[in-house]
């Protein structure tokens, strides 16, 4: 493709070591979609006939349909990238105009653009897995109606919540997760075609008619930006860092909660796998193997950062390393969560133990000092003279509620016969009535708001021209 000034072939190995065709073919539909807007607006510059633009784009189409048919096709050994390799099948195929396809744009500028409409996919289908999760953690947390369990800080039980409040907590995470990657997308939704290699192109070519028949919000503002920002793929990357982190999170605890000592669920057979030397094992792959993706997607996210740091503009050949950390990125992410959603359809909830394990270990202490804040104690008292009561049940081995109203009365005589009662499961989790809190009521409303928010997700982000 450009060997015209050389006078020394290039040493094969070397010619081999810089490829990029192994990865970028991967953007085969996204580079004859912005060939064949490239094409169109040659025709209306008068660069190419009518019958030369039908013949270009007939050569397209039957570049995407031997893809489809014949996965070998894409088996070249002579393709220096994506671009040389369309380029190579298009001559093939329709003769010498093909070659006329280059003609005012660069390479740079293709896979600016092929790039941006990679990532623009990428985020409409991992909008629709989140949907699908998210769908799956609201069905759940409705079948788990005002079924309790402890909620934990410092991994220290602390007090009682609903099993649906606890399984809204992700929901939220990931609806911040698909938030995230909507700004993404409006922000990366402008075409780079008409660039040309750094100055813009050289020929009288329509962008806005360019950027419109591929579905951009607009063209970009700069050639020299647009050649050269990675910006959408760094902002992408982390993004799904951020997902990534989330789910490991989830995968933590759900391991955890899977084990004999917590016995708050029961992995899925399905997505499980057992022990080659221990019979009695079922091991939690998908949970262990989900908490590692994350470590490799942050690790890509690291690597785009360190490779794009210091780029002088314009366009430098480094940038060819920051498409296999994106590419992994997104394959790991898109991948992983049908497989997340289909375990949390199948895993198993023992609400019998979740529900004992919440009405242990002084859950209740925070709602008996609030019990003396409301006959008028100062917290600070009420905190220290319940921590007492705490400390006098675990001298005899009992909870609260096992305590006579004397005992009590000797470290405050507010509390009185009532006092029981506010020490109850049922009460502990209602005094939590404020938005957001476990209180059944407003745990029902945060569902159902939930799902309003879904319909901003559902079905993808970006809706394309």
């Amino acid at each position: 493709m450009w060997s015209g000034r050389f006078r020394q072939p290039l040493d094969p190995a070397f010619e081999r070591w810089q490829r990029s065709f192994e990865f970028d073919r991967r953007l085969l539909s996204h580079e004859l979609a912005s060939s064949g807007a490239h094409a169109r607006a040659l025709r209306d510059a008068a660069i190419l006939q009518p019958a030369e633009l039908i013949a270009i784009l007939q050569g397209l189409q039957q570049i995407a349909e031997m893809a489809l048919q014949l996965p070998a096709f894409l088996d070249d050994g002579e393709a220096e990238d994506i671009h040389h390799f369309v380029e190579k099948q298009l001559v093939a195929l329709i003769g010498d105009t093909g070659y006329k396809l280059h003609s005012g744009r660069s390479r740079n500028e293709q896979i600016a653009t092929d790039l941006r409409l990679y990532v623009r996919a990428a985020i409409d289908q991992l909008a629709s897995d989140l949907t699908g999760l998210v769908e799956v953690l609201l069905d759940r947390a409705e079948q788990s109606g005002e079924a309790a369990m402890p909620a934990y800080t410092h991994l220290q039980r602390a007090e009682p919540v609903l099993v649906a409040h606890w399984l809204l907590a992700y929901v939220e995470m990931f609806l911040r997760d698909a938030g995230r990657l909507s700004d993404c997308q409006k922000r990366l939704n402008r075409c780079p075609l008409g660039s040309g290699a750094i100055a813009g192109a050289t020929l009288p070519l329509d962008r806005r008619a360019m950027s419109a028949s591929l579905g951009f919000s607009a063209p970009t503002a700069n050639s020299m930006d647009a050649t050269s920002d990675r910006d959408f793929a760094l902002e992408f990357v982390n993004s799904l860092a951020l997902l990534a982190l989330h789910l490991s999170r989830w995968a933590e605890e759900m391991i955890l909660f899977s084990t004999q000592e917590y016995n708050f669920i029961h992995l899925p057979e399905a997505y499980s796998t057992g022990s080659s030397a221990m019979p009695q094992k079922m091991n939690a792959d998908l949970l262990e193997l989900t908490r590692a993706k994350a470590a490799r997607v942050i690790g890509h996210a690291t690597a785009l950062e360190i490779t794009l740091k210091g780029l002088p503009l314009a366009y430098n050949k480094d940038l060819q390393e920051t498409q296999e950390p994106l590419f992994q990125a997104a394959e790991s992410m898109l991948s992983l969560l049908p497989l997340v959603q289909g375990w949390m359809k199948a895993v198993e909830f023992n609400h019998q133990r979740m529900q004992e394990a919440a009405q242990t270990g002084f859950m209740n202490a925070w709602a008996a000092a609030t019990y003396l804040v409301r006959r008028g104690v100062p917290f600070r008292l009420a905190h220290e003279q319940v921590g007492k009561a705490v400390q006098l049940c675990l001298e005899k081995h009992c909870q609260l509620a096992d305590l006579s109203i004397e005992e009590l009365q000797k470290l405050n005589p507010a509390f009185e016969a009532d006092f029981y009662a506010c020490l109850t499961l049922t009460a502990v989790l209602a005094i939590h009535d404020v938005p957001g809190g476990t209180a059944p009521s407003r745990v029902r409303q945060a569902i159902a708001d939930a799902k309003q928010m879904l319909g901003s997700i559902g079905g993808g982000i970006h809706a394309h021209a």
